[in-house]
């Protein structure tokens, strides 16, 4: 188990029931039980981290930022926040948030996006849309299942002129954010590949998870 800084949020690490290291760069796809609780740690700070959530009893339901959005009114994410689905159910509530507000607007990379943005020649670079794909096939799921996604420790501001801006990050090492499911949910994460925008200082780093039981 590797060893981080615990928040008062009296989650014991000791009665986790699963806890891994996940590397820069890769895809990571669970099962998460009512009431079982979700720890994301950014180990190294200013990485993001690219969430999509369903109901693992119905794939067709899933997150929606749109009525996340609406139901909170806030365009972002943070202690106390409920993540909605299409179908209006709460997937899942963030419990416990220390670094104060994550993305739900800015989406998820793709070998398209990367050459629109930054240029043909990076096309090819993997991207979090690759990354969920890969992950959903083994549910058989498919592009088809992906829509808008929460990025968080990604720090995304709103312009004066409501343009969305990918700026450094302000998540420091360590940071962590806790989710309870509300029902059973299939979370899927991305651990962000990008290299060519600062939502993760041009240098992905790897995540710590860990899942403890309901109480």
């Amino acid at each position: 188990m590797l060893a981080t800084s615990v928040q008062s949020n009296e989650l014991d690490p000791k009665q986790a029931i699963y806890d891994q290291v996940l590397p820069a760069r890769r895809p990571w796809m669970q099962l998460i039980k009512k009431g079982q609780t979700l720890r994301i740690i950014d180990l190294g700070g200013n990485q993001a981290v690219d969430v999509l959530i369903y109901n693992a009893a119905d794939q067709g339901d899933r997150y929606s930022a749109p009525d996340t959005i609406r139901n909170q009114g806030n365009i972002f994410i943070t202690t106390g926040t409920k993540l909605y689905s299409s179908d209006g159910n709460v997937l899942m509530t963030v419990l416990h948030d220390t670094c104060g507000k994550h993305d739900t607007s800015g989406g998820a990379c793709s070998r398209e996006s990367n050459s629109v943005r930054y240029g043909l020649e990076k096309k090819w670079l993997h991207a979090c849309v690759e990354n969920y794909l890969y992950a959903l096939k083994d549910y058989g799921m498919g592009k088809q299942d992906l829509v808008s996604n929460i990025n968080f420790f990604m720090n995304v501001p709103v312009s004066a002129d409501g343009t969305l801006q990918i700026v450094d990050g302000i998540s420091e090492p360590g940071s962590t954010v806790d989710l309870r499911a509300e029902m059973d949910v299939l979370f899927l994460i991305s651990n962000c590949p990008q290299i060519n925008n600062p939502c993760n200082a041009y240098n992905p780093t790897p995540i710590q998870l860990v899942i403890w039981d309901a109480v």
